[in-house]
């Protein structure tokens, strides 16, 4: 895509509904104001929306853990389910952001929000009742990722619409910032309730957030889409918005930059307990603190980009990101003392966040609001895509171990994006 074509999709993408900057904004205090965008209504309540749905996602995450191994024993079905729920971004998620451009977006995430909690309450009744066995969990498990693919475009599309320009990164680092928050607390404060209240307390737990982020959402004023895309029939709303990634050269890099962190970075989560007992020699409570160590990395790197602002040359900043959460992976493989490897984690989770992150924005910033459900539900095919690279490292940890496939994995993603930073000028102006 050309610098002439950038600038122009750009002008196009002007939010339907225009945000009117503060008065703070207004006089330029605009220097490290890491939560700036709080001050805008309608972001608060999407944020506090956030912030309760990825409470409700990571304690649904460790219970459905819990009870599959307490009840199996496999590891490998462990992984499985997390494959399940995840299945349903790579085949459904088209369709999902079609309906975000057709209908009432507001409507969508009511309705999803409503669908995953009665889900919940049905699933917290069977495990309470002791009815559940392992192919409940499974279809549960599938459930819940389908309701969350039609989910996710909408929220991500309504973004924009919500602060001004000048403030989308720092929405969306804020907006990342409360769902590694809740990374951190979730799991912990979901191992505690099953000790104590047991598992089915935590669905009906998760289902109270819900109606907790439907009561955050409807205040929310969202402008009104979908009246030129119910003009065609859904098919020609798939097609225009793959035409218009295809076309649009610089969308089209951004997205398939965005499949790095799913399938070359995030693997290791997969991999961690192999890691921290074999190669670390660490129990549960070592592996504990690795996991904490990615999510307050993500944590300090969310509130640091959100503290910069509206940063320039933010293809720059991406590229950067993509070669320091590389290195960051690399260095991780090679720990083999625990502190080196805490270290190496936050510095991972922070790079890579930020990364997730400005990539996001700049898509944000470019593609036009008729579209943006279509072009953000392409965006979240990555997330499909996950499971297949925790499978392809697990069978090269299988056969050369687990440092060695980590490694492998980090070189490859440390190529693609020396690579872009030496040969893509277009992402390093935009």
């Amino acid at each position: 895509m050309s610098t002439e074509g950038t600038e122009r999709a750009t002008e196009e993408a002007v939010p339907a509904r225009t945000v009117e900057p503060t008065a703070q904004e207004r006089r330029g205090h605009l220097q490290l104001r890491t939560f700036s965008s709080l001050e805008h209504r309608d972001f608060r309540y999407f944020w506090a929306s956030t912030f309760f749905a990825s409470a409700a996602q990571w304690i649904q995450q460790i219970t459905i853990g819990w009870l599959v191994y307490q009840m199996t024993g496999s590891a490998f079905l462990l992984g499985a389910i997390n494959g399940v729920r995840a299945l349903p971004f790579l085949f459904v998620s088209p369709i999902a952001g079609v309906l975000a451009d057709r209908f009432e977006r507001r409507g969508l995430l009511v309705g999803t929000q409503v669908a995953l909690g009665v889900l919940a309450i049905l699933f917290a009744v069977g495990v309470q009742t002791g009815r559940i066995e392992v192919w409940h969990i499974f279809l549960f498990s599938l459930l819940t990722g389908v309701a969350w693919t039609f989910n996710q475009p909408a929220r991500m599309a309504i973004l924009p619409n919500l602060v001004p320009r000048a403030q989308l990164m720092n929405s969306m680092s804020l907006t990342s910032a409360s769902f590694n928050v809740t990374r951190i607390i979730g799991p912990a404060v979901g191992g505690l309730l099953i000790a104590f209240v047991g598992a089915a307390g935590n669905f009906y737990l998760q289902a109270g957030l819900y109606v907790l982020v439907i009561l955050m959402v409807l205040p929310i004023r969202i402008p009104p889409v979908g009246q030129e895309a119910r003009s065609r029939s859904m098919m020609e709303n798939l097609a225009e918005g793959a035409r218009y990634v295809t076309r649009e050269r610089l969308i089209l890099t951004l997205v398939l930059l965005g499949l790095m962190p799913s399938i070359l970075i995030m693997p290791y989560m997969s991999l961690m307990p192999a890691f921290a007992k074999d190669t670390l020699g660490q129990g549960p409570e070592g592996l504990g603190f690795l996991m904490a160590a990615a999510g307050v990395g993500a944590l300090v790197g969310m509130l640091t980009l959100a503290s910069l602002g509206d940063v320039r040359r933010k293809g720059l900043l991406i590229l950067w990101c993509g070669v320091l959460m590389s290195l960051g992976l690399i260095f991780f493989s090679r720990s083999t003392i625990l502190p080196v490897a805490i270290v190496s984690l936050m510095l991972l989770g922070a790079f890579s966040m930020s990364f997730m992150s400005t990539n996001n924005v700049i898509i944000q910033t470019i593609i036009p609001d008729n579209l943006r459900g279509r072009i953000m539900s392409i965006y979240n095919l990555d997330w499909g895509l996950m499971p297949l690279g925790s499978l392809i490292a697990g069978l090269i940890a299988e056969e050369w171990g687990t440092p060695n496939a980590l490694t492998i994995f980090g070189l490859l993603s440390l190529i693609i994006a020396v690579v872009a930073l030496l040969r893509i000028g277009s992402l390093r102006r935009a």
